[in-house]
């Protein structure tokens, strides 16, 4: 199959969303005292992925940017860990953390399949900021396009401009960045309250109609420490 040839290790969506949830059971982490969040793209192609967070864990925070960065800041965070359930002096919470690219049935990185139309893209957002670096015409839009140009502000300090990335590479940068971005303002909320998060990131692959996940970190912060866990 052109998905494990390419990337290796996979689920399904519904399995791997499934799958975390069985394991985070096991720490504690249930539909009834934990909140979940999403943050993925905006792309039609990424929603089902929050369906099936909102299946399993109920109402889901939606993080959504293009890219699937985290935009929200501190207010944002602030927002939806006042929204989580106490449960005997402890606020849990779960990060779904996803990129997102296309693959078609000849392994093309970026290419997709939506209805009605021949040759599509995805991630759009990360295929036109790969352009411009490739042609060194980096700008910065002064209409409203706050978001992409966020996007390009935000991974411009992570790429390095004299080795640039191919679209798969910028796909996990992209990734990276938005696991780091919500550990990091975790941070100043774990040492001031009693707070226990999950975090499960990964690649969200769009193949001949079928969303496929491949997994990346997936951590638990429970009693001050931090869990490293394997899905597959």
């Amino acid at each position: 199959m052109v998905v494990k040839e390419i990337f290796g290790r996979y689920l399904e969506e519904t399995a791997f969303i499934n799958s975390t949830y069985d394991i985070l059971k096991k720490y504690n982490f249930t539909s009834a005292n934990s909140i979940a969040s999403a943050c993925l793209c905006r792309d039609e192609l990424c929603q089902t992925a929050l369906v099936q967070i909102k299946n399993i864990w109920g109402e889901v925070f939606n993080f959504s940017s293009l890219g699937g960065l985290y935009t929200a800041g501190i207010t944002g965070l602030k927002a939806f860990l006042s929204h989580a359930p106490d449960f005997n002096g402890a606020r849990r919470c779960v990060f779904y953390v996803f990129s997102h690219i296309g693959v078609d049935e000849n392994g093309i990185l970026g290419k997709c399949s939506r209805k009605g139309i021949i040759d599509s893209n995805a991630c759009g957002a990360l295929i036109f900021f790969l352009n411009e670096l490739s042609k060194k015409t980096v700008s910065y839009s002064d209409v409203a396009d706050e978001e992409q140009n966020y996007l390009k502000k935000r991974l411009l300090s992570e790429i390095n401009l004299s080795n640039l990335p191919n679209l798969l590479e910028l796909t996990k940068i992209s990734l990276r960045a938005t696991v780091k971005d919500i550990e990091s303002l975790m941070q100043g909320f774990v040492k001031s309250d009693k707070i226990e998060y999950a975090l499960i990131s990964g690649i969200q692959v769009h193949y001949l109609n079928r969303n496929y996940i491949i997994p990346e970190e997936f951590i638990v912060f429970e009693e001050a420490e931090i869990r490293k866990i394997e899905i597959l």
